[in-house]
């Protein structure tokens, strides 16, 4: 969408996909009702998204009201009630004025990143995720992917019970981590779960077929198997290999963007004729469980033998050995009627559960009292953040673009936006040699001063 609202409408564009269009962005099918099985809420501050939304005439899904807490396997150490005033004293009186300080640290860190769409709009690009995140932050954005959320939090005076307690519960939930995740990759997760958040009308998957379908862009159903390189003209020309269900065949680009993880443990991808080769990009993805679990909650098991009691719809859980899942909620379909109401705590309802493992018949028994149907799928869904400690290039040779490794920075929809609007105006400033959009310093002066 973006190189085509740049290159303009006589731009080719071939996208290979080898399975649905979305990816991550899916759902799963319960009693004909279809369910996020990932991917499932969108932040209010991202611009990108919203765009999407208002471009392809989508509609935000209407909400529906629940409570969240969090469960350390014995107890819960913090309730969510319907009252803000007394969600708030709760917080005040368990952990002080560290949530205080946990939101302006997100909050400043928010409001440095929302720079990128002024950027954006006037047409600056940035060559390495690096020069990204220091004309956002500077030096300081580039630490906070190395250096964990923790060490940060502390260091501004969040307390370690808090940061055990409520921050250890929010990564479990967003990226199956621990409090070692890199602070940026951490601030946006936290900024996901202060904010109000939202979804999209029948799926959020409909924003990425609906763009592709905007675009007209050609969508070859294959798996690329590797790209090599040629010229033509003193240009470089790039010979893309793949595999489908007809057999293997190739095709020639001027551009090429690889949107696929380059790890070995993600894809069986090789690079030709590049001199130098391009190098194997270090670092590991962490496996993810989604079990979308139709069936009646064990509410016994988290201290409400009377299940009609039970008053939370999301239970996030504190970074204890025994707990085998990250956190579990009572989702609701993505088309959302006005006569819809949530299943009361006794009934039949669709759970999600997220888990690094899948669970066993012991683990399923002793959440569920009992249950209709379980639908599991497994996904390598995000980077393993303490195993590498450089980010990944976005330039890979002259006109050859990775996109992907922005998920070492942070992972999100809107982060994936965000880097595919870079790397299309980078695409664009590089093609027409136009070097004075590209990792300009001072653009807080420049913009103000273009404007």
């Amino acid at each position: 969408y973006f190189l085509q609202q740049h290159f303009g409408p006589q731009v080719q564009l071939d996208v290979y996909e080898a399975a649905g269009v979305g990816g991550r962005l899916a759902t799963v099918t319960v009693n004909k009702q279809q369910y996020e099985s990932r991917g499932a809420s969108i932040h209010a501050l991202s611009l990108h998204m919203q765009d999407f939304v208002k471009i392809l005439g989508l509609k935000h899904r209407r909400e529906v009201a629940g409570k969240s807490a969090i469960f350390s396997g014995e107890h819960f150490v913090l309730e969510e009630t319907d009252w803000y005033l007394l969600n708030l004293f709760r917080l005040w009186w368990h952990y002080g004025i560290s949530f205080l300080r946990l939101q302006m640290w997100v909050e400043e860190v928010m409001e440095k990143f929302m720079r990128i769409y002024k950027y954006q709009a006037h047409g600056y690009a940035f060559s390495s995720l690096e020069e990204l995140l220091r004309s956002l932050g500077g030096e300081a954005f580039v630490n906070m992917t190395q250096r964990s959320v923790a060490e940060s939090l502390l260091e501004v005076g969040v307390t370690q019970r808090f940061v055990d307690d409520v921050i250890a519960a929010v990564l479990r939930s967003s990226y199956g981590q621990s409090v070692l995740v890199p602070a940026f990759a951490g601030a946006m997760s936290l900024a996901g779960a202060q904010g109000s958040t939202w979804a999209v009308e029948g799926g959020n998957k409909l924003v990425c077929s609906g763009l592709l379908k905007l675009t007209k862009a050609n969508v070859i159903s294959a798996r690329v198997t590797g790209i090599s390189l040629h010229s033509s003209e003193g240009r470089a020309l790039y010979q893309v290999h793949y595999e489908s269900t007809e057999g293997q065949g190739s095709a020639f680009y001027d551009m090429v963007v690889v949107t696929t993880p380059l790890h070995p443990s993600r894809s069986n991808f090789t690079f030709e004729n590049f001199d130098p080769p391009i190098a194997d990009l270090p670092g590991a993805f962490q496996p993810s469980v989604t079990s979308v679990v139709h069936g009646y909650l064990n509410s016994s098991y988290f201290g409400f033998p009377d299940p009609k009691l039970f008053p939370f719809t999301s239970i996030l859980t504190t970074d204890t050995p025994e707990l085998f899942f990250h956190a579990m909620d009572n989702i609701c379909p993505v088309n959302i009627s006005a006569a819809f109401r949530r299943k009361q705590p006794q009934e039949a309802a669709v759970w999600r559960v997220l888990s690094q493992q899948p669970l066993d018949k012991h683990q399923l028994k002793t959440l569920f009292r009992s249950y209709y149907s379980v639908q599991v799928t497994e996904w390598q869904t995000y980077p393993r953040y303490d195993a590498a400690k450089a980010l990944p290039p976005i330039v890979l040779h002259e006109n050859l673009f990775y996109l992907s490794g922005v998920e070492w920075v942070a992972s999100s929809m809107e982060m994936t936006a965000v880097a595919a609007k870079n790397v299309a105006l980078l695409a664009y400033n590089r093609w027409h040699q136009d070097l004075e959009k590209i990792d300009q310093k001072d653009l807080m002066h420049k913009v103000k001063t273009e404007l």
